[in-house]
């Protein structure tokens, strides 16, 4: 079954590192785009068992959601989750999100230091996330997942570890750990911070922060994520796991009936579509490539159906870099920090060989 993920392109401010596609927030345009949104739920006529609204801004368009998930089919026990700014997390709104059926809240943390808040361009402070967080507790949220940003301007090994101690004193289940990554056309890519960690800095907070949370209970799965037992996002394993999911809304991507598309970039042109335009990214994917490419992300890595694919160019992958248990290949989380040049020496070297084979 499919899982659906809508786009909400809607900020109070855009975050100086944020690529994401988004505009300001307008009332009367976001009734609009729900409208547009609740269209093409018609359209695509199909039944979900994961839905994220992932943005953006989500919690902006809290009632919105309500109206929207009233559209949806949904499958009993779907997991459904809402990406939250903490200063957006008032009690009205939560109760809002809880009472039409959202049971996961994802929430932009990012850290527990005011001081790299502040250098990130983050309008909250730590204590406000802290106070979000336990108020959606109280109000019967169950499932929380709290962002968790590393090598960001000013961050420390003894900074790292204050965070991570301080999320783990939250009932959280799980955590989003991500790098931060400068790119061209954001604030920071065009006036990048000063006193970002270097690359050997980097690689040993990522590292820290992998022990770190595996030793307060939050067990690693993919590169960047760690939950606690049976708390591991259903919605993004179907990314990695390859299964089928639909984007809705300006910017979204789809991996729907066996093609990748996207939605352009452009709010107007999303709303005033009967049904949003097909952006093609590839027609036919490569199922063995797509399966393992995105498998490597997985701590659970591939089976061996897959890797022995490969197996003939694993000697060309620094030993510490991967193993094999359980007759399946994974990367070791010295492995996961390069992993993009791993699999594509693996995916050029089976792709030259496939060539070969066909000439």
């Amino acid at each position: 079954m499919a899982g659906l993920y809508i786009h909400v392109p809607f900020c109070r401010k855009k975050c100086p590192y944020c690529d994401f596609y988004s505009v300001g927030y307008r009332e009367e345009l976001a009734e609009e785009y729900a409208k547009a949104v609740i269209r093409n739920i018609h359209y695509y006529n199909e039944e979900y068992d994961t839905v994220y609204f992932g943005g953006g801004t989500p919690i902006l368009m809290a009632r919105h959601i309500l109206q929207i998930l009233a559209e949806c089919e949904i499958k009993s026990g779907a997991e459904i989750t809402v990406e939250c700014n903490p200063l957006e997390m008032d009690e009205e709104t939560l109760k809002i999100l809880h009472e039409c059926g959202v049971n996961r809240l994802s929430v932009g943390v990012q850290s527990a230091n005011d001081c790299e808040l502040k250098a990130l361009g983050r309008s909250h402070t730590f204590e406000q996330a802290r106070l979000a967080i336990l108020m959606a507790d109280s109000i019967g949220f169950s499932d929380i997942s709290a962002d968790l940003m590393i090598a960001v301007p000013n961050q420390t090994a003894e900074t790292l570890k204050r965070s991570v101690k301080s999320l783990a004193e939250l009932p959280i289940t799980h955590v989003s750990a991500y790098l931060l990554k400068i790119e061209p056309n954001t604030v920071f890519g065009k006036n990048p911070p000063e006193n970002l960690p270097s690359e050997d800095e980097t690689a040993e907070l990522y590292l820290s922060a992998v022990s770190l949370l595996e030793n307060a209970g939050f067990k690693q799965y993919e590169i960047s994520n760690f939950a606690k037992a049976k708390f591991q996002s259903r919605h993004n394993l179907k990314y990695w796991r390859r299964e089928e999911y639909l984007g809705i809304g300006a910017a979204a991507h789809s991996f729907y009936k066996g093609r990748r598309f996207a939605v352009k970039r452009d709010i107007r042109e999303f709303i005033s579509s009967e049904h949003q335009l097909e952006i093609v990214t590839d027609e036919n994917p490569n199922e063995l490539e797509e399966r393992i490419m995105l498998g490597l992300r997985l701590c659970e890595g591939i089976p061996e159906t897959l890797w022995r694919k490969v197996e003939n160019f694993l000697p060309l992958i620094p030993k510490n870099y991967y193993k094999i248990e359980n007759g399946r290949l994974s990367l070791t989380p010295n492995g996961f920090l390069v992993s993009n040049e791993i699999i594509a020496t693996l995916l050029s070297h089976l792709e030259g060989k496939n060539a070969a084979r066909n000439e």
